[in-house]
């Protein structure tokens, strides 16, 4: 708390509202009366903090949420000019709907918020998708490998070009045994 700002300092009464005094009513104070600015704040501080960037399906998500809201306005101020009671109670479902994604998206962004922090406070313990120690192979008791690419030649044939030899493995002896010039 020795660090909150109202609003994250996104808002212009940023740092104006006493928080120095009394950060813990002044939190209470933003998410009961602010409780969009609050969610907003938070999800701007923590991708500024951790260069965390706002997937597709995120704006995808909450352009539905601001649409849905903007449609309801329209409703009601329609409802409102014409005086339809049809209208009306259209507009009223549709404000309720969107009161409902938008309750549904801010926990979803809550949730974001706080497995966030928590990486960032070191809660997870160890990281479960870290890279895996570099391990080492064991080629003692393995036999040598036969030439890759090349065919084998007939008895007693002599060999043309050496074949390639696998990575780690020591080359053949050249000439083979029992071959001479």
């Amino acid at each position: 708390m020795s660090r909150y700002t109202c609003c994250a300092g996104y808002m212009p009464c940023s740092g104006r509202c006493g928080e120095s005094r009394c950060p813990e009513f002044c939190l209470a104070t933003e998410v009961f009366l602010c409780f969009g600015n609050s969610v907003a704040s938070t999800r701007f501080l923590l991708q500024d903090e951790f260069n965390i960037q706002t997937t597709k399906c995120d704006n995808c998500i909450i352009g539905f949420m601001f649409c849905l809201q903007q449609v309801a306005c329209i409703f009601s101020i329609v409802a409102m000019i014409v005086g339809s009671d049809e209208l009306s109670e259209a507009s009223q479902l549709l404000n309720c709907l969107s009161d409902m994604v938008y309750c549904s998206v801010c926990a979803c962004m809550q949730t974001q918020h706080k497995i966030e922090m928590d990486k960032r406070d070191g809660k997870f313990g160890p990281q479960a998708m870290s890279v895996p120690p570099v391990q080492q192979m064991s080629r003692i008791d393995q036999p040598f490998p036969p030439p890759v690419g090349y065919p084998q030649p007939a008895y007693g044939q002599p060999y043309g070009y050496p074949p390639p030899h696998a990575q780690g493995y020591p080359p053949p002896a050249y000439p083979p045994h029992g071959y001479s010039k």
